[in-house]
């Protein structure tokens, strides 16, 4: 075998992988990692886990309502339902 330099084997390489895939990565568009003092991660981290907290409460909420029949309706005590029957009319 002939040795071949790394640009002829990387076009090589790069011709091969077109042959067998059309997949591409996707462009970078954050920027690279940075560090965070201690006292933010933590408070990123406390934020995130309420974060998730509160979305399986919801989620858990959601399949339980759904497992027992519930039916969830939005209750409006002073919303546009109860004003139908309800018109205020100025008796002068």
């Amino acid at each position: 075998g002939s040795l071949i330099s790394a640009e002829e084997r990387r076009l090589r390489d790069k011709k091969h992988l077109d042959d067998i895939t059309a997949a591409r990565l996707p462009p970078l568009h954050h920027s690279p990692a940075q560090l965070l003092p201690i006292e933010e991660s933590i408070a990123i981290q406390i934020q995130q886990k309420e974060a998730y907290e509160a979305m399986q409460a919801k989620l858990a909420a959601q399949k339980l309502a759904e497992r027992l029949n519930i039916k969830m309706l939005r209750f409006e005590p002073e919303g546009e339902a109860s004003m139908q029957y309800r018109e205020v009319r100025d008796e002068e």
